[in-house]
């Protein structure tokens, strides 16, 4: 890992922050990416070598990841962690927060079993970049998969955030008027509809959630998107694409900063001599590419579809196997 340069952990790092959120596998990615440059690159970036440092390296990134996500949320997450206080407090779960709170809470647990004994030896014997090309063809598949057959209820639901948001719009639209302060009524606006939002995601009971939460376990294969199978799950169970991917977000928040702060050792270890340096480049990046990309997404997903996501790994993923196979 001593090898690792500058503009290798500066380019996996804003990867990672960046693909994390896409529906498109970072750790694919971070796979293909060596593979695929060849040279140092494909020597020094090895995730399914024995004890790889890199692994460290890039799981170790993922608190910086969290964190850039947790700034974007962080008004929801106040909400959550007060919610979730609240009920052990008060021996009672009937708020929304309170509710929203257990759910991220159970549907995190199957994830996070199977990733405590699984995560290396997935990752080991997965993380090949054929085999990740391959699944990052599979995940394209799920993707359009889950837009071209999505359930009656997930499109009705659609149309209910369409017309809940109409409606707060008309109301933004005169508040803004009487208190001439666009840029307040519009955050406020962003406010109430995450409160509605979490409202109807309640709705769906614990039950679904652990289901859509179970997705999760997908993305220990290298290759499979966290979110994008996530947020499949989502639709599949009726939720809207856009709250889908809201619970997508929250839900991925914990599972990649458990998985950050349980590698934290291994950077401060040997593995990580050496590159305390590229450490924090790839951190920084790996932050900043989170939140905007999250940024994006929420707003992306309020109109538009996981079908160029789809398309995207795909075309990669045939083109990183033919590419691999002849080189």
């Amino acid at each position: 890992m001593s090898h690792l340069t500058y503009l290798e952990a500066a380019v996996v790092g804003l990867l990672q922050g960046v693909t994390e959120l896409f529906p498109v596998s970072s750790l694919g990615h971070s796979v293909l990416i060596p593979a695929l440059v060849g040279g140092s690159w494909a020597n020094d970036l090895n995730v399914a070598a024995p004890k790889s440092p890199y692994l460290a390296f890039i799981v170790g990134l993922h608190v910086a990841t969290a964190i850039g996500i947790m700034v974007y949320f962080w008004r929801d997450w106040i909400r959550i962690i007060k919610g979730f206080f609240s009920s052990i407090r008060h021996w009672q779960i009937e708020t929304t927060d309170q509710k929203l709170a257990w759910m991220i809470i159970l549907a995190t647990i199957p994830v996070g079993l199977v990733g405590l004994v699984f995560d290396h030896e997935f990752r080991v014997l997965f993380g090949k970049p054929v085999r990740a090309a391959i699944f990052l063809v599979i995940n394209g598949l799920i993707l359009y998969a889950g837009e071209r057959f999505r359930t009656r209820a997930s499109r009705q639901a659609d149309a209910q955030v369409l017309r809940d948001r109409e409606l707060a719009q008309g109301g933004v639209t005169r508040s803004s008027s009487l208190h001439a302060s666009g840029h307040r009524a519009v955050r406020q606006q962003e406010i109430a509809e995450a409160v509605q939002s979490d409202e109807r995601l309640t709705a769906i009971g614990y039950l679904q959630a652990i289901v859509i939460g179970s997705a999760q376990v997908l993305a220990l294969l290298a290759g499979i998107s966290r979110d994008g199978v996530t947020i499949v799950a989502g639709m599949f169970r009726g939720l809207s694409r856009e709250e889908a991917a809201r619970f997508a977000f929250l839900l991925a928040t914990p599972v990649i900063l458990a998985a950050g702060v349980l590698k934290a050792p291994d950077l401060t270890g040997p593995l990580g001599d050496g590159i305390h340096g590229q450490i924090l480049v790839g951190s920084i990046l790996a932050g900043i590419g989170a939140y905007v990309s999250v940024r994006f997404l929420v707003r992306y997903f309020q109109t538009r579809t996981l079908t160029p996501f789809a398309i995207y790994c795909v075309v990669v993923g045939l083109g990183a196997i033919v590419y691999l196979q002849l080189k």
